[in-house]
């Protein structure tokens, strides 16, 4: 289909400093600047000083450049303060640094992360409790409560909908939800792997690496899974028929690492491991989607980021979606995304490249389709598929439509560097798709097909043609939303979730940071519930807006904040009905110091029976870090 040009980009030069205003005003100015001696007195923010002189040069050397401008990405050095040199560590050996700590000896590493912390290396593991495992009665699954969810997006077309009936919570007793209990995370700052539910058991994983089952009723320990990197993706369970006592459902997920696993959902026993792509920078963010006895496993990357080392040959990640069979592992199909990067004229980087799956997959059984949203091309020559709502045979993994919202969308972090050797010429804005496509039938009775993009805008294409219906400009946007991972639809409805975090860029349509409804059919606006300012005054970290997931039923909508508030809207006014402050320090029952913050990735608060299940903490992009697990019921 021909692209269509969503928004001309800004210049190159206003885009870098907004980027670093995006990363420095969370930090810094905006919303109570958190001063020195505001983090001084910031709970969890231990002033390291120079405690570890060695460390302190390792990270002057090579860190500081990053970390203390907000080049790449690179959280605010307060983010780092609030980890423990343990995880400081393995971030630079097998997680979201380990490009960066490439560069590093071990024990290089663990005096940087000695320095950050505060800590000494193991001091903060050997503190912490052990997770107490269940008591007899609440150690065994249940196994007529089937997987409340398909997946990520709740149902397999990812609407992030469920009834009425199902979540146990309405208007006439939201009321009455009470914190029933509280789960901790050790070696995290951040809770972004969104749960998934069955047998009794909450199933999640964790910044440390690591995947856990609790018992819904006490939060004790049924088993534990150590990946070794961060589980950023959902949990996904295979189904079984309700009381069959043979069945050995599998759980599925994926690292940062770029490994696919599969484990036994009641026994957390390893059935197989497999690396998804053999690119260094190759991760795992979205979660894969189960269908039939076909694993998708969407494939991201972090060459984007890599692409601002200094010398480094950008770029050669293809973004892909691979096809597992569910029971074994072995590979069905893959269906790249981009051509094979080659040299390209005039310079020393390789093109085409990019094109990442970070937002994750719906599938259309209609139609045997799966659809992907895409991210931007790291260099040129741009692609068709970047930027783009992919639709692909569920069988073969061939493309059968695509739409593109914007073309020319070549751009990496070396753009907002001082020396932007590996950025594209006429670099693009950077508004890639970070929500999970959506499927949905309007009142109209036809198919829809809905991506929300960075730009702020939402695209509603025909699901059998991937035409397009209409678009609507929702959001100001930005390099870190406009849309970034919350959309979901229900009852005729469209809910679109807006960041727009200040980065002092124009742009003609002004912020709108909140939650917005519009009818699904035409794209009209019904209603917005903007984001209440006041209560970031004061708070470090704190910015107004929704950027994560979020979950809808035909009465209420159940959605986390930037500003660690936990907020419950009538679904047919928008109108506040519940709130909850999840940033605070919470008693868990494993005994790990835990406190909330930013919701802000792909983990939705979910409900089902009474219970509301909500993961708080994002620690990345200089919003508020946090560790917890927090269970809700109705009283």
């Amino acid at each position: 289909m021909k692209p269509h040009r969503a928004l001309p980009p800004p210049r190159l030069a206003p885009l870098a400093f907004g980027l670093l205003a995006i990363l420095l005003a969370a930090a810094g100015s905006f919303a109570g600047a958190a001063s020195a001696e505001t983090v001084k007195n910031t709970p969890g923010v231990t002033p390291a000083g120079e405690k570890f002189p060695e460390g302190a040069q390792v990270y002057r050397t090579a860190c500081a450049a990053c970390h203390e401008t907000g080049a790449g990405r690179a959280p605010a050095r307060v983010l780092l303060s609030y980890m423990t040199p343990d995880a400081i560590v393995t971030a630079l050996t097998s997680g979201a640094m380990q490009a960066q700590g490439s560069a590093l000896s071990r024990e290089q590493k663990v005096k940087v992360a000695e320095h950050l912390s505060g800590q000494a290396l193991g001091t903060a593991q050997a503190a912490l409790p052990e997770p107490p495992p269940c008591a007899p009665d609440h150690a065994a699954f249940d196994r007529r409560q089937i997987p409340a969810f398909a997946g990520a997006g709740l149902d397999h077309a990812a609407t992030h909908s469920i009834s009425t009936a199902q979540a146990g919570i309405g208007k006439t007793n939201v009321r009455r939800l009470r914190l029933k209990w509280a789960f901790g995370f050790p070696q995290a700052s951040r809770a972004r792997s969104q749960p998934a539910l069955g047998g009794g058991a909450i199933f999640a994983g964790s910044h440390g690496g690591k995947v856990y089952a609790l018992d819904r009723e006490t939060g004790c320990m049924r088993w534990t899974f150590d990946a070794g990197a961060e589980v950023r993706t959902a949990i996904v369970l295979s189904p079984w028929e309700a009381g069959d006592a043979g069945a050995v459902p599998l759980a599925y997920f994926g690292d940062w690492a770029g490994n696919a696993y599969a484990v036994e959902a009641f026994t957390g026993k390893l059935v197989w491991k497999v690396h998804a792509d053999e690119h260094p920078a190759a991760v795992i963010t979205a979660s894969p989607a189960l269908h039939g006895d076909t694993l998708y496993v969407p494939v991201s990357s972090l060459e984007e980021a890599a692409a601002a080392t200094p010398g480094y040959k950008c770029c050669s990640f293809r973004g892909s979606v691979l096809a597992l069979d569910a029971r074994t592992g072995a590979e069905k199909w893959r269906t790249w995304l981009v051509g094979e990067p080659r040299p390209q004229p005039g310079g020393n980087t390789l093109g085409p490249s990019g094109v990442p799956v970070w937002a994750g997959i719906a599938i259309d059984r209609k139609r045997g389709n799966l659809i992907v949203a895409t991210g931007d091309n790291y260099t040129h020559p741009a692609t068709d598929l970047s930027d783009a709502l992919v639709a692909m045979d569920l069988r073969t993994g061939a493309i059968r439509w695509h739409f593109q919202a914007l073309a020319g969308d070549a751009w990496n972090v070396d753009c907002v560097t001082p020396d932007p050797d590996n950025c594209p010429e006429d670099a693009g804005p950077d508004y890639d798709f970070g929500a999970l496509p959506v499927l949905a039938t309007g009142k109209d009775g036809r198919d829809y097909v809905l991506g929300g993009q960075k730009s702020g805008q939402v695209w509603a294409v025909d699901a059998q043609t991937g035409k397009l219906a209409w678009h609507r400009q929702v959001g100001r946007g930005g390099m870190a939303g406009g849309v970034h991972f919350g959309l979901a639809a229900d009852s005729g409805r469209v809910y679109v979730a807006i960041s727009d975090m200040p980065d002092f860029v124009d742009r003609p349509f002004p912020p709108a940071p909140g939650l917005h409804a519009l009818n699904l059919a035409a794209g009209t606006p019904l209603w917005s519930a903007p984001a209440p300012d006041e209560v970031c005054k004061g708070r470090p970290l704190c910015v107004p807006g929704n950027s994560g997931a979020f979950t809808v039923t035909p009465e209420l909508v159940l959605a986390g904040g930037d500003d660690g508030y936990v907020r419950i809207l009538d679904a047919e006014t928008g109108a506040q009905l519940w709130q909850f402050d999840t940033a605070q320090d919470f008693t868990t029952v494993n005994g790990v110091p835990a406190k909330g913050g930013a919701m802000s990735g792909g983990a939705a608060p979910v409900a089902d029976r009474g219970q509301l299940i909500v993961s708080s903490g994002y620690g990345f992009v200089s919003k508020m870090p946090g560790n917890v697990l927090l269970v809700f019921e109705v009283e």
